[in-house]
């Protein structure tokens, strides 16, 4: 008699890719808020600029404007402060660099460094 031999996923199989997958999915989940504000302050930026006038626009006006949006979208880890702010072929640039540390477990953290400029909007 003749013996087929079985082929599939084991036991410790299933649970070593189960807590993978677990694992992944609670990275995502905590980097969630993460992504989230980084797209508030892109979208702050972006009206911002888009409201201005590049001929009468100040600074200060211009992170006054910046400040007001950044309550709306909830963006908390960047302040009007944090802007550069410049003038480039008669258009305005702002831009800030910033990072965020994200703890995932015990002292385990990951660091995650955002840049947002509007000069690459033409």
């Amino acid at each position: 008699m003749k013996y087929k031999s079985q082929s599939g996923a084991t036991l410790i199989g299933v649970m070593v890719g189960g807590a993978v997958l677990v694992a992944l999915l609670l990275v995502g989940l905590k980097l969630i808020p993460v992504i989230s504000e980084f797209m508030g302050v892109k979208r702050s930026i972006a009206a911002v600029v888009a409201g201005a006038n590049p001929q009468t626009a100040t600074v200060s006006e211009l992170r006054s404007a910046f400040s007001k949006r950044a309550m709306v979208d909830d963006v908390t880890t960047v302040s009007a402060s944090d802007l550069d702010i410049t003038k480039e072929d008669g258009r305005i640039v702002i831009s800030v660099e910033y990072a965020r540390k994200v703890k995932l477990f015990g002292n385990v953290s990951l660091l995650i460094d955002f840049n947002v400029s509007t000069a690459d909007n033409h």
